[in-house]
């Protein structure tokens, strides 16, 4: 039963970002990607990502979601960690609080964040180091220390580009991206 449950939830999670972000998503490719984001996906507390508004019309689980498909697309094509790519792409911006009216005990936002998403996701989820690394890293060049792995890199240039999408976007429906 509690399998049945956990399809259900990466299922309706791959359609909030093939539906709302027009993504083509086939059906070997979607088993794959449900497979590298399975144990994190399932997790309840990712679900309160949805609770936030990130990109004006676009929740931070729609964003990650975004961030982490495309990162794993990516990461395939280049014969890179794609399993890696899709789980901290998944989890950059795992905090809890709306960063437009909360700030930071310390620090500014977008220097901060990243560690607070890293401190969250290593309470909840066995991480390793290409993980850590895509979570802290996520905001370089705005944070100074440049990554470390290619995915980092692959994850940073996708999230600047589904910011740039889903800004763009407004409340109209994107192009395919994929």
């Amino acid at each position: 039963m509690q399998n049945n449950y956990r399809a259900v939830i990466i299922d309706k999670m791959i359609d909030l970002i093939t539906d709302k972000l027009n993504l083509t998503v086939t059906t070997p490719v979607r088993q794959e990607y449900n497979h590298c984001i399975s144990d994190v996906a399932w997790n309840e507390i990712l679900m309160e990502l949805g609770d936030f508004t990130h990109h004006h019309h676009v929740t931070r689980l729609e964003h990650c979601l975004h961030v982490s498909y495309l990162s794993f697309v990516i990461c395939k094509r280049l014969g890179l960690d794609y399993q890696s790519a899709a789980r901290g792409g998944l989890l950059h911006d795992f905090y809890f609080y709306n960063s437009r009216t909360t700030k930071p005990e310390q620090g500014i936002h977008c220097f901060r964040h990243p560690g607070i998403a890293l401190e969250n996701a290593e309470k909840h989820f066995p991480l390793n180091k290409v993980e850590r690394d895509i979570i802290i890293k996520h905001m370089w060049p705005v944070t100074l220390t440049p990554p470390r792995y290619r995915e980092s890199y692959v994850v940073t240039a996708i999230d600047k580009y589904c910011a740039n999408r889903e800004l763009a976007l407004g409340s109209a429906v994107l192009r395919p991206a994929v």
